[in-house]
This record gives structure tokens, sequence and C-alpha cells, in this order.
């Protein structure tokens, strides 16, 4: 028998969003984020962000630039989403909403 406490757990062990979107979203929010900052704010470890990153550099969803030493990111938020049910929305559907600043009432 699953207790109350449990289900209440077990709910807070899972996300709306992918890895893939969070990194998504901390580049987005800030292009010239480090990626360790990103895999603190994301709470996954540093190389699966490097993973992430060069498998949204390779499908186009990211472009990176130098600038000196650091890098800089940008997000094509023209690009469709990857999943057939939503391919007909492009990344900005998604992303937008999250990088507006919450209004304090």
């Amino acid at each position: 028998m699953v207790t109350k406490s449990a289900s209440i757990e077990g709910a807070q062990n899972w996300t709306f969003l992918s890895n893939h979107a969070h990194v998504l979203v901390c580049v987005a929010k800030n292009p010239d984020v480090r990626l360790s900052e990103v895999a603190e704010l994301v709470g996954i470890r540093e190389r699966t962000v490097h993973r992430i990153v060069h498998e949204l550099i390779a499908a186009g969803y990211i472009a990176v630039t130098k600038v000196g030493r650091n890098n800089v990111y940008s997000v094509d938020l023209d690009k469709p989403l990857r999943h057939p049910l939503e391919a007909e929305h492009n990344i900005h559907a998604i992303v937008a909403p999250l990088l507006k600043k919450a209004k304090r009432s």
C-alpha cells in the first residue's frame, strides 16, 4: 500500500521538461553561462550538460561562438520541436514564456 507521503515524495522526482529542455532554457536565459553553472542549475552532472549541449548543437538548436576564452551560445527559437505530437510548434512556444520575468503583484 502506498502512503500519502510516499506518493507526494514520488511526485517530486519528475518534471514536465526534459534535461535537454532545461539546458536549452538556461542557455537561452544567459547566453554566456558556463556549463558548470548549467549543471548546478539543472541538477545534473557537468559531463551530462556537455553531452546535451553537443547534441543540441549537432541538431541545430544551439550555436556556439568563442568570445575570448569563453563560449557564447545562441538558441534558434524557430527550430521545430522534435516529437511528432509537437512538431507543428517551434522552440519559441516553450522557451519564450519561460524567459519572461515574472510580474510581481
